[in-house]
């Protein structure tokens, strides 16, 4: 037998909610078996809606593959056909210690409309609960998603090679949330030998005014790792040489290098424990030892105040007039962790 949507919604008899998306109907869920619900994992109805859900939830596939007018609600005691199926499910994440809203990553739906819509109920779900900063890291594999969120108002927060993180702020006023990385971090190492000679490189890749230079091993931090282990790690990386951290001697800061990032560059006094150099061929044109008073007298050198300053700090702690800032492991309450904490202590 044939039935109409109007006669199937006037029906005061109705023990089923049937699918619109066909002429012919056929049961979806019973009525009686399903409780009024204002909120559940991934679902949350605003107090005007009688929200009728199916008992078992919606696999990633199913989501995609219902439409939207599969189900149908209760506003104002009356049954109307709705995209609430998507629109009324919040998106997975966990509240962070300032208050804040973390997106889980694994967890977005996979179609830029469901996000889109999934997204705007739970931004306006999140603002009604007071919550702060929303934090969205989108994946490479979702990348089609972040002009969606753009478009409802996050902003890029910072990138890496695997995701894009954007961020969302709810409360009136100012972002109170931390800014991305204003630094970058590099190291240099200056080692002499026990003939004092300097352990010196020419890099591959630099700009015309450098070619032709013989200065320390430089490098950057890698993500996670101490100043002082990295500085290690450059010297053995280009030149081949094992060394034995000594002390921090001095560090210079500057901004608006590198995508306008600042830069902090530390100069590490370091102890040869091995002599045969083995070149690194993709970044190093040479590598060599040489005489501490011909490494001084480089033009270069001679002519830059900050490089000659810098020299004449690691000729100092050589003769013992100078004393750096070396390595002590110590905890701390306030984070929880080791920290590596450098100082200066005259008796070592």
């Amino acid at each position: 037998m044939e039935c109409s949507c109007s006669s199937l919604l006037s029906s005061n008899s109705m023990e089923t909610i049937y699918s619109t998306q066909f002429s012919c109907f056929k049961p979806l869920f019973d009525l009686k078996s399903i409780p009024k619900l204002t909120s559940f994992k991934g679902i949350s109805a605003k107090a005007s809606y009688d929200t009728c859900v199916p008992k078992k939830g919606l696999s990633s596939i199913d989501e995609q593959q219902l439409g939207a007018a599969d189900l149908v609600y209760h506003v104002n005691g009356k049954i109307n056909p709705s995209f609430l199926t998507r629109d009324l499910r919040i998106l997975d994440g966990f509240d962070d210690e300032y208050g804040g809203v973390i997106v889980d990553s694994e967890r977005l739906p996979a179609n830029p409309n469901v996000f889109a819509s999934m997204l705007r109920f739970s931004v306006s779900h999140w603002k009604a609960k007071e919550k702060k900063g929303i934090w969205l890291k989108l994946p490479v594999e979702k990348s089609d998603l972040v002009p969606v969120a753009v478009k409802q108002g996050f902003e890029y927060h910072h990138a890496e090679k695997g995701y894009v993180m954007l961020t969302y702020w709810l409360p009136e006023g100012p972002s109170m949330l931390p800014a991305n990385a204003s630094h970058q971090v590099g190291v240099g190492g200056f080692v002499v030998n026990d003939k004092n000679e300097v352990l010196v490189v020419q890099e591959k890749h630099c700009a015309p005014s450098f070619v032709g230079l013989w200065k320390i091993p430089t490098g950057f931090i890698d993500e996670s790792e101490e100043i002082y282990a990295g500085a290690v790690r450059e010297v053995k990386e280009e030149t081949g040489i094992d060394t034995e951290f000594l002390e921090v001697v001095a560090f210079r800061h500057v901004h608006n290098v590198a995508f306008e990032k600042s830069d902090l560059f530390f100069i590490c006094m370091l102890k040869p424990l091995s002599t045969r150099i083995i070149v690194d061929g993709h970044e190093i044109q040479a590598a060599k030892w040489m005489p501490l008073i011909e490494f001084v007298e480089q033009p270069f050198i001679q002519q830059d105040s900050m490089f000659k300053k810098v020299i004449d700090i690691c000729i100092a702690r050589l003769g013992g007039c100078y004393c750096g800032l070396s390595v002590h492991q110590l905890p701390s309450r306030f984070d929880g962790k080791i920290s590596t904490l450098y100082y200066n202590c005259i008796d070592n």
